[in-house]
């Protein structure tokens, strides 16, 4: 392969566009990121191709690598999941190359901890995490829910307990109540708004909520 004009990029190089690759190449092109796409499957590369700026070549070929100006990339999606050995392959080339943020798509815990081991600096669990969040979403009030950190920190979007609704956030002192900070609402026919103790809560608003993961579950879960 002959060097390309991306050598000079401090973008993100994108391996391998199946659903989360795809997703993620997207997402960052729309987003007017500089990235690069790299795909080794002639049809799925066809598919994809004038969609994302992409390249056809085989990741897991250091040289191939080297040979698309790999190394002067900032950061590195692998989203081979499929191919255990692929996935590690490539992972190793970029730590090799020295990507200074390498993010690996992982399949299983223990795919994971493989990937970590070789140098990826941030794992990621596509249907755990989209499944994790699934549960949180099926009941309850729950419209939304991120958790933030292993310690069970989470962010939420819900729709008011009945409790709080046509009160102040001073008046339901949810706070002291639950555990819980409302950090903001969405008003129908309106944006968001910060929340302070002033804010009233009306049954038609969406809340966002912050606090420890069971403590927004119980909160949700208020008839």
């Amino acid at each position: 392969m002959a060097e390309t004009d991306w050598q000079q990029s401090s973008g993100t190089l994108v391996i391998g566009l199946g659903r989360f690759g795809s997703a993620v190449a997207a997402t960052l092109d729309r987003l007017r990121r500089e990235i690069l796409a790299v795909e080794k499957n002639p049809t799925r590369a066809q598919q994809f191709s004038g969609r994302v700026p992409l390249v056809e070549a085989d990741a897991s070929n250091v040289e191939a690598l080297e040979q698309l100006g790999a190394r002067d990339f900032s950061s590195a999606v692998v989203g081979v999941g499929t191919s255990l050995e692929a996935s590690v392959l490539i992972t190793a080339n970029l730590v090799d190359l020295e990507i200074p943020s390498i993010w690996a798509k992982a399949t299983s815990r223990e795919h994971g901890r493989i990937l970590r081991r070789i140098g990826a600096h941030h794992v990621v669990y596509p249907e755990f995490d989209a499944g994790q969040r699934t549960a949180h979403l099926v009941s309850g009030r729950m419209l939304d829910y991120i958790e933030m950190d292993k310690q069970g920190f989470a962010i939420m979007k819900m729709r008011p307990p009945k409790e709080v609704q046509g009160f102040t956030l001073a008046e339901s002192d949810v706070r002291a109540k639950y555990g819980v900070n409302v950090l903001g609402v969405l008003e129908p026919g309106r944006g968001f708004e910060y929340a302070d103790g002033s804010t009233r809560i009306d049954r038609e608003d969406i809340i966002i909520v912050s606090g420890e993961g069971a403590l927004l579950e119980y909160f949700a879960n208020r008839p």
